[in-house]
């Protein structure tokens, strides 16, 4: 789809949402590999589930703010206090749920931190370093094994497709349309 500043971009990013624009056009699909970026594409599209993506993007600043620049260290250590404050902020996702996974789910990223030297490590190492260009589904074989090696650590909201769109988001896989500028 060819927009107005005559660039072709994927018909997901909303051309009335600089913001969104802004995502797609730098963001997503570039490869990541900062271990605190990458926690905090996690916990987002832990919220995301359910919801647009445009909705939490929409909330990233308060998010931060919230979930104090999303450092997993300072995540895990959220106690019920701090949780139930969370759940009464009005400008992130008040599901109690979802943030107690991403508590615990912070405690998990820490873990596999230790075992593997880094997140980035162990989530590059399924693809051996590289990215893959793949455009359409919404899960695969590769999120199908990743989920399940996440939830077997013990974390939640992490099903095959908010893995899958995790994966996208952080570049592990290329998911542009064809057409769009930044396809593969």
């Amino acid at each position: 789809m060819e927009w107005a500043d005559g660039t072709r971009r994927c018909r997901w990013a909303n051309p009335k949402n600089p913001a969104y624009i802004a995502y797609h056009d730098n963001e997503w699909g570039v490869p990541l590999h900062d271990d605190r970026a990458l926690f905090e594409l996690l916990i987002l599209e832990t919220f995301q589930a359910g919801l647009s993506w445009e909705c939490v993007l929409n909330k990233r600043p308060a998010f931060r703010e919230a979930f104090e620049g999303f450092y997993p260290e300072q995540v895990a250590a959220f106690g019920e206090e701090k949780q139930a404050q969370l759940a009464q902020n009005a400008a992130i996702i008040r599901n109690r749920r979802k943030i107690k996974a991403a508590v615990k789910n912070a405690a998990v990223f820490l873990d596999i931190q230790k075992e593997w030297g880094s997140f980035d490590a162990w989530l590059w190492h399924w693809t051996e370093g590289k990215s893959i260009a793949e455009y359409g589904p919404a899960s695969s074989p590769l999120s199908d094994a990743i989920s399940k090696d996440l939830k077997g650590r013990g974390m939640s909201f992490v099903g095959t497709t908010v893995v899958y769109a995790y994966l996208q988001a952080a570049g592990v896989i290329n998911g542009h349309e064809p057409g769009c500028f930044l396809a593969p």
